[in-house]
């Protein structure tokens, strides 16, 4: 049987139903069970408001209803933060918070959560020679379902970040920067960790505003009114990368969960119901990059490799840190990106956004 992907075509005034439209045609009641917890996976890549960057309002919103309507026991938002990455902040800042305050539901953030060792029952590619002393998964994921909640977008590192980019946030601690130079790999095998410790994967994609360029923060976004919606996790990636004009198989970390069997990633094998995408190229791009991702790729991949424990493994790695927040927050949000944020809250999706 073909795996499914739902695509839908949305305007602000109809996205929640929409939302709802794309799970149900995309057949999630029949891979998520009620009865149980179902973990929603929020993305944050920056805690300040950016379009394309983070799990939307009505994303979060539009699921949680139907989750609701559809009498799901016991949902339950969460948010992770990184190095980087301030995940209460950026709750606040992407209306993730008066979402979750307008459905009277509690949120987790894992990095307070219970972490346990986790030994996966799965051959690893990179993770035990990673973390050869082990790693720990946040407890409170381990036999819920899961709902990924990404957006399209582009990423320097992985070609585009989606569903299965998404757990790379979930499942990894503070460290997971240690991952970045095997990352393709590194997201084949906690997808194969997700399979052992959910009974049901599901993903809902918003791609209302899409980003494009050197994400996931420095990218430039485009009103593209689709969303997506699928229980394999390589699929719903694949369709988002055929849209974006990108060849899904030669994006390394689809090819490599293809080749496995942990999902489809050949557009050509797989159902898309709702609207076509036939004849669509938004003929993105994923080569570029920023000042920052270019000096991280040269540890990562290039002459600096010999430093890479150096640099990021031990007391110095603070420096990375404040390079990248000097970058980003500083330089790149001050001088480029909120002449874009105010250019996006002029349009539908801006507007329904400050609605929140």
């Amino acid at each position: 049987m073909k795996s499914k992907v739902a695509v839908l075509f949305t305007s602000p005034e109809s996205v929640k139903q929409d939302i709802s439209k794309a799970m149900e045609i995309a057949g999630y009641k029949e891979y998520l069970n009620k009865d149980i917890g179902t973990i929603l996976k929020i993305n944050i890549s920056w805690q300040y408001y950016y379009p394309a960057c983070s799990t939307t309002p009505w994303q979060l919103d539009g699921v949680i209803e139907t989750l609701k309507a559809d009498n799901f026991s016991n949902v339950i938002p969460t948010h992770n933060g990184t190095v980087v990455v301030d995940a209460k902040e950026g709750a606040i800042n992407n209306k993730h918070l008066n979402v979750e305050k307008k459905h009277k539901i509690d949120s987790v953030y894992l990095e307070e959560a219970d972490w346990i060792e986790y030994k996966p029952n799965s051959k690893m590619m990179v993770l035990d020679e990673v973390y050869p002393e082990g790693f720990s998964i946040p407890k409170i994921l381990i036999g819920k379902n899961i709902i990924h909640l990404p957006t399209v977008k582009t990423h320097v590192f992985t070609n585009l970040t989606g569903a299965m980019k998404n757990a790379f946030g979930g499942l990894l601690n503070h460290k997971r920067h240690w991952t970045h130079s095997v990352i393709h790999e590194t997201l084949v095998d906690l997808l194969k960790i997700q399979k052992e410790i959910h009974p049901g994967i599901f993903a809902v994609s918003d791609g209302t505003l899409a980003g494009d360029g050197p994400g996931p923060r420095a990218m430039r976004w485009h009103q593209k009114n689709v969303i997506l919606a699928s229980q394999d996790q390589v699929a719903i990636d694949a369709v988002a990368a055929k849209l974006m004009g990108f060849d899904p198989l030669k994006v390394k970390f689809i090819y490599l969960a293809n080749q496995l069997g942990l999902g489809c990633g050949d557009v050509n094998n797989i159902e898309i119901v709702g609207d076509s995408i036939e004849g669509i190229n938004w003929k993105f791009s994923h080569i570029e990059n920023t000042f920052a991702s270019k000096m991280q790729k040269l540890i990562y991949w290039g002459p600096l490799k010999p430093l890479e424990k150096l640099l990021l493994r031990t007391p110095l790695v603070p420096w990375s840190y404040f390079a990248s927040n000097i970058y980003h927050n500083e330089y790149w949000l001050r001088f480029i990106g909120k002449k874009r944020i105010n250019e996006a809250l002029k349009t539908p999706w801006g507007k329904l956004f400050q609605e929140y």
